[in-house]
């Protein structure tokens, strides 16, 4: 049990390990609440996984770089009587997408029904039908999904079981990409309705059809871009987390955790180098998961226990991050996906090894279409990534092969982007090693635990640990999962635990 009265101050006091999306999140419902919380964070730099790099003029988001659903984003600032466009301004982004095919094929996915089906039929009558049945069920699905479960915490599996009924109608059994191939036949439109998954770290092919509520979630949402990138994003929650009286403490990795009895609770003694030992009455984690348990907690019984189990469990692929900066702008749309001439047999090499793929499918970030201000005048930011598999499907040695893989990436961009190779100033990239170590990644996965059916919901690590008392996890590898809604609605989930324990009244 939390102790809802601490020794000093009067007041429970929390730390918050990493400040990623969830992280951040969890510390300004903390403190909204009335609990005094310190945020760490081992970098220079807020963010985790969104961190910013600058070179040479230029701005690169590590990402995420999909913004959408910015109402759960909103909800951190109405909290405490603000609004978010008082420290952040979202920009649209239209079209959400524009998908390119190997031979030349070319679709743009917007947020308008019409504009999709208007395109669906000029390939075929019946697939423009199906799509139209196809949005129906994301729609009943996301209501599902995403409205009454996505902030909701699976502690028991008596939660699993009172859904199930609902899920078993919705199919959830099903994959994505079978889910997509009942409603639409043309094999490019099928692709372009089952990628989201990869943007939370799942392989269509395997991943659960309640993740098909992404196709609706954004179209009911939108997709949006901070002015001043990502980064701009990230630094509006922290004011707002240091306006409400939380503490942030940069170039703070966490050494270890050690639990200590205080009468009759526990507190959590959190080291660092600079600081040495603070106690805390209750600790969130955005940290790894498996570095959470394996080096955080290391030495319990239960934590060890634990990392045996995710050892087991399936994670999701990493990726290679090529950032560059161009001298000339690209006449490109802000969010491009290329697909190979592979689809299904890419990814199985992606997701279950054993080698590099010789063919790969991309994802171009161009942000300065819709903020100029991220490049130097007359210049284009840009980051491309293609998902490859992490350390523990293939044994690729990443020293060597990221700069050949990165001039392979350039050359096949050259298609979209002339005489790219001779516009590129400067450079950088992130790979699967990076994940590892520089974010503690297990097996470098990008997005961590992947989201199969028998990985989501009561079956996905949960909220609050029940072995190791006030410990509780946000982020993606616990419920609902990756992707910047599911780490945010994450930090929803486990906050209104640790409020119920406390018997405090959540203000949203």
């Amino acid at each position: 049990m939390i102790d809802p009265t601490s020794a000093e101050h009067g007041q429970t006091r929390a730390a918050v390990i990493g400040s990623g999306f969830g992280g951040i999140a969890a510390a300004i419902r903390l403190q909204a609440l009335g609990v005094q919380t310190t945020l760490f964070e081992g970098r220079d730099q807020p963010g985790g996984r969104a961190y910013v790099y600058r070179q040479q003029g230029f701005t690169f988001d590590a990402g995420p770089t999909v913004i959408t659903a910015p109402e759960c984003l909103e909800e951190l600032f109405t909290l405490s009587g603000r609004k978010m466009s008082d420290y952040v301004e979202l920009m649209p982004v239209s079209p959400f997408y524009r998908l390119l095919w190997d031979d030349g094929d070319r679709f743009d996915y917007v947020g308008d029904s019409e504009q999709m089906r208007a395109q669906i039929a000029t390939r075929s009558a019946s697939d423009a039908e199906g799509y139209r049945e196809f949005v129906e069920y994301t729609k009943r699905v996301f209501q599902k999904g995403y409205t009454e479960l996505a902030a909701k915490p699976f502690l028991h599996f008596f939660d699993m079981v009172r859904v199930a009924p609902q899920l078993a109608r919705l199919r959830a059994d099903r994959s994505v990409y079978d889910t997509v191939a009942r409603f639409v036949h043309d094999p490019h439109l099928r692709e372009a309705l089952s990628f989201h998954s990869l943007l939370v770290g799942g392989n269509p092919f395997d991943t659960s059809a309640i993740y098909t509520l992404i196709h609706y979630l954004e179209r009911r949402f939108g997709v949006w871009f901070p002015r001043g990138g990502t980064g701009a994003l990230v630094n509006a929650l922290i004011k707002l987390f240091l306006e409400l009286g939380g503490e942030l403490l940069l170039s703070s990795p966490v050494r270890s955790i050690r639990l200590e009895q205080h009468g009759a609770h526990m507190r959590h003694l959190v080291r660092t180098d600079a600081a040495g030992e603070r106690a805390f009455e209750l600790v969130v984690s955005n940290a790894d998961l498996h570095h959470t348990y394996s080096k955080l907690y290391q030495g319990l019984e239960s934590a060890a226990k634990t990392t045996t189990r995710l050892e087991r469990a399936d994670w999701s692929m990493s990726l290679f991050v090529l950032y560059f900066g161009t001298d000339i702008p690209y006449d490109l749309a802000h969010h491009t996906v290329i697909f190979g001439p592979r689809y299904q047999a890419l990814l199985r090499e992606i997701f279950d090894g054993p080698a590099l793929p010789e063919d790969f499918s991309l994802y171009l970030h161009a942000p300065t279409v819709t903020d100029p201000s991220l490049a130097p005048p007359g210049c284009g930011t840009h980051y491309v990534l293609s998902p490859v598999p992490h350390l523990g499907k293939a044994n690729i040695d990443w020293t060597v092969e990221a700069p050949r893989y990165a001039k392979k990436i350039v050359r096949a961009l050259e298609r979209h982007m002339p005489n790219l190779s001779e516009h590129i100033v400067t450079q950088r990239w992130f790979t699967p090693l990076d994940f590892q170590g520089t974010l503690n990644a297990f097996q470098g996965s990008a997005f961590s635990i992947a989201p199969t059916l028998s990985q989501s919901a009561y079956f996905r690590p949960h909220n609050r640990d029940a072995k190791i008392p006030g410990l509780f996890i946000v982020g993606a590898g616990t419920h609902p999962g990756a992707g910047l809604p599911g780490v945010i609605n994450s930090a929803k989930a486990t906050v209104s635990l640790i409020a119920q324990q406390l018997g405090k009244e959540i203000a949203a």
